[in-house]
């Protein structure tokens, strides 16, 4: 039994790549606050969980982290996992890996909607891994790996364990996140969502969710929390229901240490009485896909649950509730004309979303428009085809509607403009003016809150251009709105990271 116990004892290294300059990665704002990334990995996290408890683990997240030399010969087995944004520094790490002899085996949605590209890993892990990691782990005690491991159907989420939260310093991150459920019942087109895990949202009960607040909990956790759903109301009655109330009573039993964000449709303006539950809870801010104000270019994309409602209004209405709307919008659409650029701009000044990501149409393998366009020969995949007329387009890889030289000029006008102080200012005024947070404790004041308003008086109030914009807003929240002045003077700090994707050669595409 000992010497079985030693030839299943394996090292097991995890590698989280770097992620690129996208809307997400927002590294000159969490330096300022003395954090080294936004959000830990949390599926390497819960597959170094998964896997065996005496097996030694130990996690590089390269956003936080040197990967060294001597970490890979460290390793066993080497484990990868990576999204869209992290593909050039991934495949950087799978090189260096191969260079030391490692053997390497990857998953993640990188992988699993490219996984022809990579035909140089050793393994591939494909979609969810909860019920793949058993065989996994038995073929690598007998050596037997194979190419590929792929579930036919996607599995159930209720025995998914706690994140090995250990393998992490967990205050190098500016939030948590956890997830309660997986899939979303919307299929629109240019998403692969359905496809990596599926239209019903399956869910986790209400004690496995407070299982995982009270792990970080316990480990000192005070602070934000980013539940990671596809869309968070998939199921409204599971959650108002069964979900919701456990997590309005733990968080007034522990006096609110957690403030909560998420992903969720623009139907959540239509349910007052789940938007209270939600603010109840905690839920702070929500990210929306709006996508674009052109009905035209919804009806095209199949995001029919945001027609035949007056975009503007929904936004205010959830804003009244007591949230922050953070929100995408993506340029490209076949629909598109040249005067969706003005639309794009005067609809987020309108709205008031601070933080608005604005990104250029991108096809994903496993999406229903990359069928669509593939019919059409319209995909890109060799960046020498663009031809004279989209040398400069380094991320768009179909063949637009619109001229394509115009389509990334008016792209990079509306990120110029909307991420110019004079604009971004204004915006916040306008979402200040239709915020109504719900009074509720907030969480103790800690050093990072204290940098981020050194951060922002120097940097915005006496370094950068437009501070005349800055001082205006600080003397407008002190006069008009003084509840709020702290937004005013935080929400400022994600300029320093959203104009350098304004101001970036590299056009990035719309990340998820």
């Amino acid at each position: 039994m000992i010497n079985s116990k030693k030839e299943s004892f394996m090292k097991i290294l995890f590698i989280y790549p770097e992620y690129e300059n996208t809307f997400w990665n927002l590294k000159k704002v969490l330096k300022v606050l003395g954090k080294k990334a936004a959000y830990p990995p949390l599926g390497l996290l819960t597959v170094a969980a998964l896997l065996p408890k005496n097996w030694e683990k130990k996690l590089i997240d390269m956003n936080c982290q040197t990967l060294k030399k001597e970490h890979i010969i460290w390793s066993d087995y080497v484990m990868i996992s990576s999204i869209i944004g992290q593909k050039h520094s991934a495949r950087e790490v799978i090189n260096r890996t191969h260079e030391l002899g490692k053997y390497i085996i990857a998953g993640g949605s990188l992988f699993t909607t490219s996984f022809e590209e990579f035909s140089d890993i050793d393994t591939l892990v494909l979609g969810e891994s909860e019920e793949i990691i058993p065989t996994l782990v038995k073929d690598i005690e007998n050596k037997n790996l194979k190419k590929i491991y792929q579930n036919n159907k996607f599995p159930a989420i209720e025995n998914t364990p706690i994140p090995a939260w250990n393998l992490i310093k967990l205050s190098d991150y500016n939030s948590i996140c956890i997830q309660l459920s997986r899939g979303c019942p919307y299929n629109c087109e240019f998403c692969d969502v359905i496809q990596l895990n599926g239209r019903i949202p399956r869910i986790k009960s209400k004690d496995q969710i407070i299982a995982e607040l009270n792990s970080i909990y316990k480990l000192g956790w005070r602070g934000g929390v980013f539940f990671v759903d596809d869309n968070f109301i998939g199921n409204k009655s599971i959650l108002k229901e069964k979900i919701l109330p456990d997590i309005v009573k733990w968080q007034k039993e522990k006096r609110y240490p957690f403030i909560f964000s998420t992903q969720v449709s623009i139907n959540l303006s239509d349910d007052l009485k789940l938007m209270e539950m939600m603010i109840d809870a905690g839920f702070s801010t929500v990210f929306i896909g709006i996508e674009t104000p052109n009905i035209d270019g919804l009806k095209e994309c199949g995001k029919y649950h945001n027609i035949n409602r007056n975009l503007l209004e929904s936004v205010k209405k959830i804003q009244n509730t007591g949230f922050e709307v953070n929100a995408g919008f993506i340029l490209g659409f076949d629909s598109d004309k040249e005067t969706i650029f003005q639309n794009q701009i005067d609809f987020i000044q309108k709205s008031g979303i601070v933080a608005a990501m604005v990104g250029l149409l991108n096809v994903s393998p496993k999406s229903r428009l990359y069928n669509r366009l593939k019919k059409a020969n319209r995909l890109i995949n060799n960046k020498d085809n663009f031809g004279s007329d989209i040398t400069e387009l380094t991320e768009l890889n179909f063949v637009p509607k619109m001229k394509a030289n115009t389509l990334i000029e008016g792209y990079q006008n509306v990120l110029k403009t909307i991420y110019s102080p004079r604009y971004y200012f204004s915006r916040i005024k306008t979402f200040l003016r239709e915020y109504k947070p719900k009074k509720v404790k907030p969480p103790k004041i800690r050093f990072y809150h204290l940098r981020g308003l050194a951060s922002s008086l120097w940097f915005l109030g006496i370094k950068e251009n437009g501070r005349h914009y800055y001082w205006s807003l600080i003397f407008w929240s002190l006069f008009k709105k003084p509840a709020l002045l702290p937004y005013a003077i935080g929400l400022p700090l994600g300029l320093l990271h959203f104009k350098t994707l304004a101001w970036a050669k590299q056009y990035n595409a719309y990340y998820r």
